[in-house]
């Protein structure tokens, strides 16, 4: 257990932190969920919808850590081919 001043702080800053980092993460899959629904439904509207709304979001996450930026790209990028092919 931390004894010092500053390893408990570490250890609150810590616990905050991975907090919000996995509201972060559980955000992006539900909105990348959304997507892929819409496409496996067969809906190009909502998908694309879809789409435009998880992409900012998405990309934030790459920004702040919880996703490395290249990951992240790259799932925009095959999610808007998988929509493009319907």
């Amino acid at each position: 257990m931390a004894n010092s001043l500053q390893a408990k702080k570490r250890v609150r800053q810590t616990a905050r932190r991975t907090a919000q980092n996995r509201t972060r993460v559980s955000r992006i899959r539900s909105y990348i969920r959304k997507v892929e629904e819409a496409i496996v439904a067969g809906d190009k509207k909502i998908a694309t919808s879809a789409l435009r709304d998880a992409q900012p979001e998405i990309m934030r996450g790459a920004k702040v850590g919880v996703m490395h930026k290249n990951a992240a790209s790259r799932k925009v990028s095959r999610l808007a081919q998988r929509i493009a092919k319907m």
